[in-house]
């Protein structure tokens, strides 16, 4: 498994790869269960939160937000994989700056994330796998039903919701449900429920805030909402294959 001398990451940073990739560490659970499903036993370090695959079994280096640097540069990784939402600069710099490879992902959109998802794999010398081509297949047909207007909680206490250039947004917008904050000026702003402007449905993921039936739907009377697996929603990764599937089932309320 060889990977180019320099390529760039989906920011345009320029990324000094070795010529034979053995070990990675990943700070985003999506990328985690990409690279553990691609090729097992790359992965040689990952978050706390890195749940999927259950049987996965390497060092924990802390948070998404939090990792311990000094643990991941004692796991000697050939490339550290990122993310800009997920992950903090300081901490990428951090790794930067003690001579790691870090290579961060950024997509919006769910065709973006597909084309990062092949170009991180192939950061890590692996080739396009089954998984990512079941996964552009099972997206390429157009939805074609009715639509909606709903709005996208992450968060409360304080409440924030989905706003604009979100994958998450661009998902959904897929499965015809389209986001009312869309246009907002932030990508995840703070919200007040009873300010939103009118919407058909509430739809609660269960993270990065685990709503449930008993948390989350009593703010947004006579509304219906609809419970959506967040790693479905939000992760981009092997779970696509079955996302499309599995959340239009979850929106059917």
């Amino acid at each position: 498994m060889s990977g180019s001398p320099t390529s760039e990451d989906d920011l345009g940073a320029p990324v000094r790869l070795p010529a034979s990739v053995g070990r990675v560490v990943s700070l985003v659970p999506s990328l985690t269960e990409a690279v553990a499903v691609t090729a097992p036993g790359l992965l040689v370090g990952a978050t706390d939160w890195c749940t999927h695959p259950a049987d996965l079994d390497v060092p924990r280096i802390g948070g998404t937000k939090n990792p311990r640097v000094a643990d991941v540069l004692d796991l000697a990784p050939d490339l550290v994989i990122a993310n800009e939402e997920e992950n903090r600069r300081p901490d990428i710099e951090a790794l930067r700056a003690a001579g790691a490879a870090v290579w961060v992902t950024a997509p919006e959109s769910l065709p973006a994330a597909l084309a990062s998802l092949e170009r991180v794999l192939a950061a890590c010398g692996l080739d396009r796998p089954a998984w990512l081509d079941a996964a552009s297949a099972s997206w390429a047909p157009p939805y074609a039903g009715p639509r909606r207007r709903a709005v996208v909680p992450i968060w409360r206490r304080p409440w924030m919701a989905v706003g604009r250039d979100t994958f998450a947004g661009d998902v959904l917008a897929r499965l015809g449900v389209d986001n009312v904050l869309a246009s907002s000026a932030d990508r995840y702003p703070k919200v007040v429920p009873e300010d939103l402007p009118p919407v058909d449905l509430v739809v609660l993921p269960d993270e990065p805030y685990l709503f449930t039936a008993d948390d989350g739907p009593e703010a947004f009377p006579g509304v219906p909402a609809a419970l959506v697996s967040g790693r479905h929603l939000t992760w981009y990764g092997p779970s696509l294959a079955e996302a499309r599937d599995v959340l239009t089932r979850q929106l059917d309320v």
